[in-house]
Formats: C-alpha cells, structure tokens, sequence
C-alpha cells in the first residue's frame, strides 16, 4: 500500500499548493492555464488511445461502457458522491463537484494505476506508483488552482481503488497481460480525451458513465 498512500498524498499536496496559488492568479490566467491543461490532457490521451493495437476492440467497448455506464449512472452517482462530501467540507466551492469528479475519473484511469497498484502489492515495488504520485501531483496543482478543494478530495477515490488493487493483487495478476494492458491503455485514453475536452469547455462528456468500458476492455482482451 505504500505507493499508493504516496500517491493519496501527492493529490493533497498539490491540491493544496494549486489553491494557494489560486488565490493570487487572476481569473484570465487560471482560464489560459486550464485551458493549456485540457491541450496537455488531450495528448496524453490520444498517445494513449494511438498505443492500441485492436481499434474496433477499443471502439466496441467504449460503445459498450458507454451504454451500461448511462443505464448505471455512475457519473450521476460519483457526482452524488462528491455533493455529499462537499456538505461533509462545509466547501462553498461551486467547482467542487467538479473537480472531484474530473480528478478522480483522470487520477484512477490508466495501465500505471493495474501494473503499478499489482507491483505493490506482490513484489512490494511501488515505483510504478511513485513515478504515477509525482503525474499527479502536478496536475492536481493545476486543477485545484482552477478547480478548487473538490480536486484533493479526490484523493479518496484514488486510496479506494488502488488500494482495492494492491490488495487484491494476487488475484488480479492477470491484469498484466499485454493485451489487457494494451485494450486499457487505448480504450483510457479515449476517456482520458474526453476530460481534456471538458477541461476545454467544447462540450460536456460525461466520462464518468465511460468507466464500465475498462471492464469490457479487459474481457475482450482475454477473449478475443
């Protein structure tokens, strides 16, 4: 579990600088920053979602998750979830909710988060998750600082599901398949284009009901 109470940390540090910063940058600069944010976003997820090897495998499980993720709701439940918590902050932060929600789908969303939670937690390497700690750290300085405090609180999301993983590691280790790796790789980096396109105020994608496509990503992998 260490890399991954490494990684619980480095969102709360950086969140935390990004809302101290926050408070003296002017309104025009938080907006061009976020905006730089969503472009750097937008390449990390297209690099991603470019390393797959089976696009019609890709597209058929965003398709997929995309359908099972509405019927569930689940970007309605994490917004639920980041509401309640919001109230638990006593935060009158109108962009809390969302910037939880962009953090936590962003932060948990990625091969580093399976091969680096399952290192941890059969050999105890947690390098994989360290180097994956000091990613999001700076992106959490950059989001808070637009996003406010909901950003940090997504650092529970991330100690719930990595943790989840590094305990679960022996039962998982079929997770490090390069195909599985390679159909979550891709199909994260088309959910990963879409938050850089929130983050750009194009359109609202409501990545959150996209998760499920993770999960069809890697059973087709293996069954396909």
């Amino acid at each position: 579990m260490t890399g991954t109470i490494v990684n619980t940390g480095a969102i709360i540090a950086g969140s935390a600088a990004g809302m101290i910063v926050g408070r003296y940058l002017p309104q025009r600069l938080k907006t061009i920053l976020m905006q730089a944010l969503g472009l750097a976003v937008i390449l990390i997820g297209l690099q991603m979602a470019l390393e797959g090897k089976r696009i019609l495998l890709t597209i058929g499980c965003l398709l997929l998750g995309a359908i099972a993720g509405e019927w569930l709701d689940i970007e309605g439940q994490i917004e639920k979830v980041g509401a309640w918590l919001k109230s638990r902050a006593r935060s009158d932060s109108s962009t809390f909710v969302e910037g939880f929600v962009t953090a936590s789908v962003l932060y948990c969303t990625g091969a580093m988060v399976i091969v680096g939670a399952i290192q941890d937690g059969t050999i105890g390497d947690p390098t994989t998750l360290y180097l994956k700690s000091l990613l999001d750290g700076v992106a959490s300085i950059a989001l808070a600082s637009s996003l406010g405090i909901g950003v940090a609180f997504s650092s529970l999301t991330v100690l719930a599901v990595q943790g989840a993983i590094t305990l679960l590691a022996s039962k998982l280790l079929f997770l490090q398949d390069p195909r599985v790796l390679n159909a979550v790789t891709a199909t994260g980096g088309l959910m990963i284009l879409g938050i850089g396109i929130n983050l750009l105020d194009l359109k609202k994608i409501a990545v959150g009901n996209l998760v499920p496509a993770l999960l069809f990503a890697i059973a087709g992998a293996l069954l396909v």
